[in-house]
């Protein structure tokens, strides 16, 4: 079973419906028991880092979520959920995040003719080799929607990039611990192969 965790944020049952289409049976939950049971764990996310940190602590989730990272259970973050692995965030200043990456999340630089935020389509840099993007070439296209990144202190994790006025890091692969910036569950074929990959880890 993929726990998908439920800490009230958005976009829980497209990841689900994605989930089911690949026949794994995939379950919205925010009870620790279940989560810490499952075969797999997904943390999605759509809204703002220090409201969403906010429920997860109101939840008691985030000793579960570093427990299944400890256990070694297969863990991926989606968009926000990514974010939310690393300390800190431009976007709030005063939350801590769940630091299982030392590094921040920081705004998308202006660039004269992109838009903030980063809506669409984009083409994918894979930049070492990786089991979530198995069998993904490179090049391939998945959709975004966010206004910041992840800035790692340790560059090795980082598993592909975009280009949107500079190269930014966008998905990351370390250990059982994989996440990704885009939204693979509106991704098409692309996005769906990622999640296969995953879901067989």
């Amino acid at each position: 079973m993929i726990a998908i965790i439920d800490y009230g944020a958005g976009n829980l049952r497209s990841v689900q419906k994605a989930l089911e289409f690949l026949n794994f049976d995939a379950k919205i939950t925010s009870d620790p028991n279940e989560i810490l049971s499952a075969d797999h764990v997904i943390l999605p996310g759509v809204g703002a880092f220090g409201d969403c940190m906010r429920e997860i602590k109101k939840r008691n989730l985030t000793d579960c979520i570093k427990e299944v990272c400890d256990r070694q259970i297969p863990f991926m973050g989606i968009c926000l959920g990514l974010q939310l692995l690393f300390e800190e965030s431009e976007e709030s200043p005063k939350t801590e995040g769940l630091s299982l990456f030392k590094g921040k999340i920081v705004k998308i630089p202006q660039s004269e003719g992109l838009k903030i935020p980063h809506m669409g389509w984009n083409s994918l840099h894979i930049t070492k080799e990786s089991r979530l993007f198995s069998g993904i070439s490179e090049g391939s296209f998945v959709y975004f929607v966010h206004s910041y990144y992840m800035m790692p202190e340790d560059e090795r994790i980082i598993a592909a990039e975009t280009e949107y006025g500079a190269a930014l890091p966008i998905a990351l692969e370390s250990g059982n611990i994989f996440a990704t910036q885009f939204h693979p569950e509106k991704s098409g074929e692309t996005g769906l192969k990622i999640l296969k990959n995953f879901g067989e880890v």
